[in-house]
């Protein structure tokens, strides 16, 4: 059932007059008081707006389970994007993704338009959601929001993403003064940009299209939350400067014209369950410059170049990056890292990244061609830049097309530094596994010995199974690095692979 609104339009944000009068689309009120009554449905669909692109390989179901009245989901087309390795040009796919809200037990059901089913996989595949294959038709129950990656016969691009959110039993009513409302349907606003107010909320219901960056500029205890989407905005989706206190909840960012979510100087944001897809060039997912207190929870990325990356200066942006977590996130790099951590920084006034913290991540995928840009998690500190006290933990590398699992490097990056990195101190990483066959060498590169890379320790360290450790048996002149072909040069000190057990023990 499609969730029932009403199409009187409301939009009273106070201080906000001039920008109502420029909005367009569906800005619309709540449903009526006797739909308010009536108890919250399990399941809610919501109708793709024509003016947004769809796509046509899969047809796409969802009741709720066991016996439900089978519901047909609108297919949107989100695109990223493939470099070629000869030319360096890259070429842009189409792919599918739905998106609905439910709160009880619901079956999900694909079917592959294109036939020639031979097997599916539902990912991450830490999920452990093994589908149905009944000829090009595929099920599986779900019994709590989660958002997965859909494949059929290993295809990359011609893929499904299914997002999912828990039934909104409270959201704003439209004539909130203190929300900014967009209704199902395509809105717009005059310059393509939404600059919200101090203490105000854009809420994007369900079925709404925000063509328009998000910008918090200098504002304190504002958000954007909601089931809705924002669609082919001209610049990022979100921008957050100067700002502190900031919220960004459950909204689908999709085919932006730059970054998903940027944010710069800002302190204190949480961004929970952003959904984030793109295939323009330089088309990160949420990149973090000189900013403190952030955590980034929940969110899926799919990019077209690093999914999450933290950086110090760049731009107008001044002063040191630090107490960031990145928790419970699928990331998938079609370019470029997964995570990246350092490259830019101040070599004027030297600045620190430290107290990072990086844990329970499933990494879908990474493929990048460049030795220098390779790692699905890479510390890569140029510009003077201190990377110091990063916690990595939980993180399942399932097999990617082209890079490394991991990459540390003190560097000196003409393209994009003035100056080498300081260093890389005290890195713990616990429980990171790695699934595959395509992984090039891992490689710990300080730049000399002023510029090292200083106490890196592993726990639980899996590769194909095997726990990799300092006491695992090997030749007597072998580095354990060798057993698994990573490399560290003689600039790297105090690295160690430990088992559990040993870790525990030397805790004691």
């Amino acid at each position: 059932m499609n969730a029932p609104f009403s199409r009187r339009t409301a939009l009273q944000a106070a201080g906000a007059t001039a920008l109502a009068a420029g909005l367009s689309g569906a800005l619309t009120a709540t449903a009526a008081q006797a739909a308010d009554r009536a108890p919250a449905p399990g399941l809610v669909t919501y109708p793709r707006p024509a003016a947004v692109p769809a796509n046509t390989s899969f047809q796409v179901r969802v009741r709720t389970a066991p016996d439900g009245d089978w519901q047909t989901l609108d297919v949107y087309r989100p695109q990223f994007e493939e470099i070629n390795p000869a030319t360096g040009s890259g070429k842009v796919y189409s792919s599918s993704l739905v998106y609905f809200d439910f709160q009880c037990s619901v079956e999900v059901e694909v079917t592959y338009l294109k036939g020639g089913t031979a097997k599916a996989r539902v990912r991450p595949d830490s999920y452990g959601i093994k589908p149905e294959l009944l000829g090009d038709t595929l099920r599986f129950t779900l019994d709590e929001p989660k958002d997965l990656v859909v494949q059929i016969n290993d295809e990359i691009f011609d893929c499904l993403h299914v997002v999912t959110n828990r039934v909104d039993h409270h959201p704003p009513a439209a004539d909130d003064p203190d929300v900014i409302y967009f209704g199902p349907g395509v809105g717009t606003v005059p310059g393509g940009t939404l600059t919200v107010p101090s203490g105000k909320t854009v809420y994007l219901a369900g079925g709404a299209v925000l063509k328009a960056t998000v910008h918090f500029k200098d504002v304190q205890k504002a958000a954007l939350k909601g089931h809705g989407m924002i669609w082919a905005s001209p610049g990022g989706g979100v921008l957050c400067e100067g700002s502190e206190n900031i919220r960004v909840e459950d909204v689908i960012i999709m085919n932006p014209g730059g970054y998903i979510t940027t944010l710069g100087e800002a302190r204190n944001v949480r961004i929970k369950k952003v959904r984030g897809f793109s295939s323009r060039g330089n088309g990160d997912g949420i990149d973090i410059f000189s900013s403190s207190d952030v955590v980034l929870d929940g969110c899926f990325l799919r990019n077209s170049d690093d999914c999450v990356a933290l950086y110090a200066h760049r731009w107008d942006y001044y002063g040191d990056t630090r107490d960031i977590t990145v928790q419970n996130c699928s990331l998938w790099a079609d370019v470029a890292h997964p995570v990246n951590i350092g490259t830019h920084g101040n070599t004027d006034a030297p600045e620190v990244l430290e107290n990072l913290v990086i844990r329970n991540i499933d990494i879908l995928d990474h493929r990048e061609p460049q030795m220098n840009y390779q790692g699905c998690i890479a510390l890569n500190p140029g510009d003077s830049n201190l990377i110091k006290n990063v916690r990595i933990e939980d993180v399942r590398i399932e097999d990617f097309r082209w890079g490394q699992v991991i990459y540390m490097k003190v560097t000196f990056n003409p393209k994009y530094n003035t100056s080498v990195g300081r260093g890389i101190q005290d890195v713990y990483v616990k429980n990171l596994s790695y699934i595959g066959t395509h992984a090039n060498p891992s490689l710990f590169l300080g730049y000399d010995a002023e510029h090292g890379i200083d106490n890196v320790t592993f726990e639980n360290l899996v590769i194909n199974g095997v726990v990799v450790a300092d006491s695992m048996k090997k030749p007597s002149w072998y580095h354990t690095t060798d057993e698994i072909q990573w490399f560290s040069n003689e600039h790297v000190t105090n690295l160690r692979f430990l088992t559990t057990a040993e870790a525990e023990a030397a805790a004691q």
